[in-house]
């Protein structure tokens, strides 16, 4: 439609509407000039990982890890699928709290392993509780996945509930892959905890999964990050191998320009964050002030989760609709195992949000 020269406005973009910060381009500029074009190893540049390390140490308190328990992929989506490769196999069960990230079921398909929704809709603030997730578990589970801060909804899990889900994962022997790529970008005073912090018997049956992507706005990059128990590092290390081989190389020395300036990179977040929260606030109250339109706060990320069920059509149809008649584009609820929402990214420019919750405020009232 944008190509006919239709104006079309996007809340569909699930990366930041910021280009890369200059010091990381220069970094990957100067490591290009610097002929360092050639093969790393699998698992990524030594000096990266050790920065990765060394970050996981000192904000997570992960004391006794070193660069042999993290992995440098192309992609936190990679990142992902290569963890459940290397701890499921086929006949497993993979409980996922819905909504979910698209892609979770699919990879534990890809594994041959067998997704189990647990679903937990805005009453809830889209949390799962420890009850929810025990009642799912049988003899067959053998890993859950935990995605705080959330994408599609926004929501970020407290320290205490992380914990009490901990506690079921412990007493049934499951593996937890925690997705903390928005790790970063947070409001209103929210602190993010990793469920690996816990301790250290909490951080053996843990695989965090991060990147770059979304904190400094480089997912064109494709450089994701997985810390983990040395022999799931080792695995997923060895799969990388035999697949992808390293990560683009160049790339790696723009991630560690990031990790190793953190003053400059707080202040590209810093920056980020003042735009994405006014535009979240001012979404928000827009999207409430529709007619049967209700929308549970976002405490992190850069998307809204709004229920539009009382309009009496589909999360599919409802989009669709919307794109045809009102030329806006959003995201329908099925395909984050959430029907009767739709996820609009506020990731775009003020104007684009401003026209956007117009049209679709002129759409609801002529349903």
């Amino acid at each position: 439609m944008k190509a006919e020269g239709k104006d079309v406005c996007g809340f569909g973009s699930g990366e930041p509407d910021f280009d890369t910060p200059e010091f990381i381009k220069q970094a990957c500029i100067e490591a290009l000039q610097a002929g360092k074009t050639k093969y790393t190893p699998a698992p990524g540049v030594p000096d990266l990982r050790k920065a990765l390390a060394k970050k996981y140490q000192e904000e997570y308190g992960l004391a006794n890890i070193d660069m042999f328990n993290t992995v440098v992929s192309p992609g936190g989506k990679f990142t992902c699928y290569l963890a459940i490769l290397a701890l499921c196999s086929p006949g497993d069960e993979v409980i996922i709290p819905a909504p979910y990230w698209v892609s979770y079921p699919e990879m534990a398909k890809l594994a041959g392993a067998t997704p189990v929704e647990v679903f937990a809709g805005g009453d809830q603030d889209f949390k799962v509780t420890p009850a929810q997730i025990e009642a799912a578990v049988t003899e067959k589970s053998k890993l859950i996945i935990i995605n705080s801060p959330s994408n599609p909804t926004g929501t970020v899990y407290t320290e205490e509930e992380l914990r009490a889900i901990y506690e079921v994962a412990e007493k049934h022997n499951l593996w937890i892959l925690s997705d903390e790529i928005y790790e970063y970008l947070l409001y209103e005073d929210v602190k993010h905890f990793s469920i690996a912090s816990i301790g250290e018997e909490a951080f053996k049956r843990t695989v965090i999964a991060s990147g770059f992507s979304k904190t400094f706005s480089m997912t064109g990059w494709r450089l994701g990050t997985l810390v983990a128990p040395l022999e799931v590092a080792k695995a997923v290390a060895k799969l990388q191998s035999q697949t992808s081989s390293n990560p683009t190389t160049f790339a790696q020395f723009g991630a560690l320009a990031a990790l190793e300036r953190p003053d400059e990179a707080r202040a590209a977040v810093k920056e980020m964050l003042v735009a994405f929260d006014r535009r979240r606030k001012y979404l928000r109250s827009e999207l409430l002030s529709i007619d049967g339109i209700t929308c549970p706060n976002a405490q992190g990320a850069f998307y809204l989760f709004p229920d539009i069920s009382s309009f009496g059509l589909s999360s599919n149809d409802f989009s669709t609709r919307l794109l045809k008649e009102k030329e806006v584009a959003v995201v329908p609820g099925e395909g984050f195992g959430a029907p009767g929402y739709i996820r609009l990214s506020y990731a775009t420019s003020d104007e684009v949000i401003e026209k956007g919750i117009k049209r679709i405020r002129e759409f609801c009232q002529g349903l």
